[in-house]
């Protein structure tokens, strides 16, 4: 099933930017000539996908990241040079789109070390109107899902630890993501409010 894709005429003609927010960061993929934080405005970083293929299957599945309306997004920006820019994107597509769940857009991203250095990048945005689109889900929740998923790619919660570990290693902090590793390194349950 094919999520929404960009025409050839909506990609730039140079260099191709991709944005990463969850597992490119930490396995792009693809060859590319540089990498450079990058904060996105406008959608922010959440497991607000049900995985049902890479994470997790129909029968239970796992949770996944994606860029969801508001805010602001902390990531990495790929440079992919022009000749690659094909493939790259076919690539892309095939590992982002099995299920048709994100839209493929262009958006601002501005490149740390200079504030007035805004590039657009290629991006890959929640569908709200996909039936995969688990919207704001409870700590506890969130919790549930992740431990049971396991998909082609793999255990769900290595998924949710990886991409918490190259946050770090880029001085990303992400209270929920790295809240909800905690509880999954230490197998411990969520706190419930009263």
């Amino acid at each position: 099933m094919a999520g929404k894709s960009l025409s050839d005429a909506e990609f730039p003609d140079g260099d191709l930017w991709v944005f990463g927010y969850g597992s490119l960061i930490w396995k792009p993929g693809f060859a590319f000539l540089e990498q450079s934080p990058a904060r996105l405005i406008g959608e922010h970083r959440s497991l607000c996908i049900y995985s049902m293929v890479h994470r997790g299957t129909y029968e239970k599945p796992g949770l996944v990241l994606g860029l969801d309306r508001g805010g602001a997004c902390q990531g990495t920006a790929f440079r992919v040079a022009r000749k690659d820019r094909e493939a790259t994107v076919a690539y892309l597509r095939e590992r982002e789109q099995v299920t048709g769940v994100y839209r493929e857009v262009m958006r601002s991203v501005w490149l740390k070390g200079d504030a007035r250095e805004r590039i657009r990048a290629l991006a890959y945005v929640a569908d709200r109107s996909h039936d995969q689109y688990a919207g704001r889900l409870t700590l506890e929740e969130q919790l549930k899902l992740v431990r049971q998923g396991h998909g082609a790619y793999g255990d769900n919660a290595e998924y949710v630890i990886s991409t918490v570990a190259a946050l770090e290693a880029r001085g990303i902090r992400d209270v929920p993501l790295h809240r909800l590793a905690a509880l999954l390194k230490g197998g411990e349950t969520p706190q419930r409010s009263r």
